[in-house]
């Protein structure tokens, strides 16, 4: 983006679209394509009068433009959408996930090369968690891949202060409480090791806020250290911490056409489906079954063998 106006200049309103459906496209899933937010941010953006169209601000989502238009956020002109593009970003602890922070922290944005073109995150790592984040110039896409209903999984490698059993973590399977609602399941798998500290694998298919930590809490760990691992097909590997790496293209449309990447099935998942397959082995049918051929007793009258 580029150009500021004038200082002190106050754009007008611009005028609602009411004459049938204009030509274009929704202002929210113009800028959203661009990479400027998402849909639901475009939309924020547009109530704090932030964005314009040809010098007048805008107070309506429901305003549809080609591309021909001068559209700018917060006095900067946007660009002309760029074919979609996705990174794997190796975050190190101590940054925001966020474009700008009110307590003037650094943030994820900061960190990113002078010619990376303007980008969003998929989702979010908070200040004190680190690994894999993806980004990408494309808030559809963002949107798309970080809704729960699209089925990818979030691996995490979780450092935790306490003690715990795999029996313990088998019940975040069904989900815990948080702010007044049952997340979805979360899958645990206590990994090999000692002392204070336990190291515990956790996959789920959704990443409200701090969502692995308040978990951990409700089991009475303390979670000291949280590394997302992998974020559906795509692993953070052996990426350097600040790394920035991109995913090609042939790779994306591969992902995205395989539908989502399910997480792998957890020990404790492994042992219960064993368990139950040969509990329904040996539980006896209902109802009268006819006999097969090798079940018929033979008769044991007159003509019978012995």
């Amino acid at each position: 983006m580029r150009d500021k106006p004038d200082p002190g200049q106050e754009p007008k309103p611009a005028a609602p679209q009411t004459e049938g459906r204009p030509e274009g496209t929704r202002i929210a899933k113009f800028l959203a394509r661009a990479g400027v937010e998402s849909r639901r941010g475009v939309e924020r953006m547009i109530e704090a009068g932030r964005i314009t169209v040809d010098g007048k601000r805008l107070t309506t989502p429901a305003f549809f433009v080609t591309g021909n238009e001068r559209i700018s956020v917060d006095g900067n002109v946007v660009e002309s959408a760029q074919s979609t593009r996705l990174w794997r970003y190796h975050k190190p602890t101590g940054l925001v996930t966020s474009h700008a922070d009110e307590k003037g922290r650094d943030t994820v944005f900061d960190a990113m090369p002078d010619d990376m073109p303007r980008v969003i995150s998929v989702g979010r790592l908070d200040l004190n968690s680190e690994g894999l984040l993806l980004l990408t110039n494309d808030g559809a896409l963002a949107r798309k891949l970080e809704l729960p209903k699209t089925g990818w999984t979030r691996t995490y490698k979780v450092r935790a202060y306490g003690q715990t059993d795999q029996k313990r973590l088998d019940r975040l399977a069904k989900g815990v409480m948080l702010d007044g609602r049952r997340t979805g399941p979360i899958m645990a798998t206590l990994l090999p090791g000692s002392g204070n500290n336990v190291w515990i694998e956790v996959q789920l298919a959704e990443g409200k806020n701090r969502e692995v930590r308040r978990a951990m809490e409700s089991i009475d760990l303390q979670v000291n250290r949280l590394i997302r691992t992998s974020f559906g097909p795509f692993e953070l590997g052996g990426l350097a911490k600040g790394a920035l790496a991109e995913i090609s293209g042939r790779q994306l449309r591969a992902a995205i056409k395989a539908g989502p990447h399910r997480g792998r099935r957890t020990q404790a998942e492994a042992d219960t489906a064993k368990a139950k397959g040969n509990k329904d082995k040996t539980k006896p049918r209902r109802g009268k079954t006819k006999p097969t051929r090798n079940q018929i007793k033979p008769n044991r009258g007159k003509n019978a063998d012995h």
